[in-house]
């Protein structure tokens, strides 16, 4: 089986981490850009402005 070329990471606003809006983008998953923080000017809803998003980690999930 081939290895991942892309990861799934998900955005969520800088200003307010715990808010229930987020992105779900795909990151490359080897060289120098896997290394880098993805920070995305994205529009949110909740405030119906544009704004930062910054990644973090994926939530765990339950099977």
């Amino acid at each position: 089986m081939a290895k991942k070329t892309h990861i799934k990471v998900r955005l969520v606003p800088e200003s307010k981490p715990d808010s229930r809006f987020f992105y779900y983008v795909k990151k490359p998953a080897g060289g120098e850009k896997a290394k880098i923080k993805l920070k995305v000017k994205k529009y949110n809803p909740d405030t119906r402005k544009h704004e930062f998003f910054v990644e973090k980690k994926l939530p765990p999930h339950s099977k």
